[in-house]
C-alpha cells in the first residue's frame, strides 16, 4: 500500500481517539437510531465533549481550530465504520463553517458555542421542491420590513431539519435578481411560523432525521442576516467546496472499508468447495477496486492537504468529488455482489453501505454538476 504522507503523529493519535470513541459511544446505538430515524442530542453532546465537532472553528467560540485535516480524519472514521447516518460533518464543519466565516462577532457568540459542544444542532435550508441543484432559483422570499425580515417559502430534504435547533437558510431577499438576490439568513427554528413536514423516508442513511420546512411569515431581526446582503448566493459557492471534499472523503473511506470486508467475508464464504476469495473472478474484481482506490486517494490527500492551508479550488473540490463518489458506487455495487444473497440483508455492513452511498451522487451537487463546473472551467464557460 502507498503510504499517506499528510498526517504527523498527532494526527495519528487523534485518529486513534477518534475510532476508540465511535466504537464505544456511536456503533452500540446505531441500530436504534436507524430504527429511531434520528440521532438523540445526548450523542450529540458526547461528540461535543469529545472534541469532535468544530474541528475547523476558532477556538474562542468553542471549538479545536485544529484545521480541516482533523476534520477529515473524523469524517473518515465515521465512514469506516459505516455511521453515514448521522451528519455530523454537515453540522460541524459547513453549517457552522458559513457562520464561523460570514457572521457578526455577536452571531458567532451566540451559535457557535453551542454548535461546537453539540447543545445547539444546525441544518442548512438550500434544497426547494421546484430548486434542486439550481440555488439561483429558489422562491423562499425574505422582504424587509422594519428591522425584521419577513420570510415565506419552503425547502425539501433538509438534513436534520426535524432536529436542529437552528437553520442557516437561502432565500431571495430580491426576488427580481437572480442569483444577486439570494441572501443567507439565521432562523432560530423555535420562530413562529416556522414548520417542520413529515419524515422524509429514504432509501439509506435512516439515522438521519430527513424534513420539509415550510415558513409562514417568519419574521426574523435584520440582524440574522448572515454575511452581506444579496450576497448569499456567492458565499455560498465559496463554501460549498468545503461539503463537496467532505462527500469525497466519506464516500472513499466507506469504499476501502467495503473493499476490506468484502476480502474477509469471501475469505470465509465457501460456494462449489472453495472459498469465494479463491475464485479468480473474485481476486480480479478486489485488485481492480483496491488499484482504483488507490489512485482515487492520492488525489484527494493532495485535495486535503490543499483545503488545510486555505488553497483549494472549487473545481478540485468538484473533481475530487465526481472521482470518489462515483468509485463508491461502482465499489458498493460489486462488493454487494460478492457477498450474494447475504449482501441484500441489513445486517450486513455493505447493503447498508450500499443504501446510504447512493446519496453521495446527488448531496452537495449532482455529478451532473459537477462534470459541469469541471467543463465550465476547461471550455472557459464560467461566467
Amino acid at each position: 500500500m502507498i503510504p499517506r504522507t499528510i498526517f504527523e503523529e498527532e494526527h495519528n493519535i487523534f485518529r486513534d481517539s477518534v475510532a476508540k470513541f465511535i466504537a464505544a459511544e456511536l456503533t452500540p446505538y446505531h441500530d436504534q437510531w436507524e430504527e429511531d430515524g434520528f440521532v438523540p442530542k445526548e450523542a450529540w453532546i458526547k461528540m461535543g465533549e469529545a472534541g469532535l465537532l468544530g474541528c475547523t472553528m476558532p477556538e474562542e467560540y468553542g471549538g479545536s481550530g485544529a484545521g480541516f485535516i482533523y476534520a477529515a480524519i473524523v469524517t473518515e472514521e465515521l465512514g469506516k465504520a459505516g455511521i453515514s447516518g448521522p451528519s455530523f460533518w454537515l453540522h460541524s464543519e459547513v453549517i457552522a463553517g458559513y457562520i464561523a466565516r460570514y457572521g457578526t462577532p455577536e452571531q458567532k457568540q451566540q451559535w457557535l458555542p453551542g454548535m461546537a459542544s453539540g447543545h445547539i444542532r444546525g441544518c442548512l435550508g438550500l434544497t426547494e421542491p421546484g430548486a434542486g441543484s439550481d440555488l439561483a432559483a429558489i422562491t423562499t422570499t425574505a422582504v424587509r420590513d422594519g428591522d425584521e425580515f419577513v420570510i415565506n417559502g419552503s425547502k425539501v430534504f433538509i438534513t436534520h431539519g426535524h432536529t436542529a435547533d437552528v437553520c442557516v437558510l437561502a432565500c431571495k431577499t430580491d426576488p427580481t435578481a437572480g442569483k444577486k438576490g439570494v441572501s443567507q439568513i439565521i432562523v432560530p427554528t423555535d420562530t413562529p411560523g416556522f414548520r417542520r413536514g413529515k419524515y422524509l423516508k429514504k432509501i439509506g442513511l435512516k439515522a438521519q432525521d430527513t424534513a420539509e420546512l415550510f415558513f409562514d411569515n417568519v419574521r426574523v431581526p435584520v440582524t440574522n442576516l448572515l454575511g452581506e446582503e444579496n450576497r448569499g448566493f456567492y458565499q455560498m459557492m465559496a463554501d460549498l467546496g468545503t461539503e463537496r471534499l467532505l462527500q469525497a472523503v466519506r464516500g472513499l473511506a466507506a469504499s476501502e472499508a467495503a473493499i476490506q470486508w468484502t476480502i474477509e467475508y469471501t475469505k470465509e464464504r465457501k460456494a462449489f468447495g472453495k472459498t469465494v476469495a479463491a475464485f479468480q473472478n473474485t481476486q480480479f474484481v478486489i485488485a481492480e477496486l483496491q488499484a482504483q482506490t488507490c489512485a482515487a486517494r492520492a488525489l484527494l490527500d493532495r485535495c486535503i492537504q490543499l483545503m488545510d492551508r486555505g488553497e483549494l479550488d472549487s473545481v478540485d473540490a468538484a473533481r475530487a468529488k465526481l472521482v470518489c463518489v462515483e468509485l463508491q458506487g461502482k465499489v458498493m455495487d460489486a462488493c454487494l455482489q460478492l457477498h450474494g444473497g447475504w449482501g441484500y440483508i441489513w445486517e450486513y455492513p455493505i447493503a447498508r453501505a450500499f443504501a446510504d452511498g447512493r446519496i453521495s451522487r446527488l448531496a452537495g451537487g449532482t455529478t451532473e454538476i459537477m462534470k459541469q463546473l469541471i467543463a465550465n472551467e476547461l471550455f472557459d464557460l464560467r461566467r
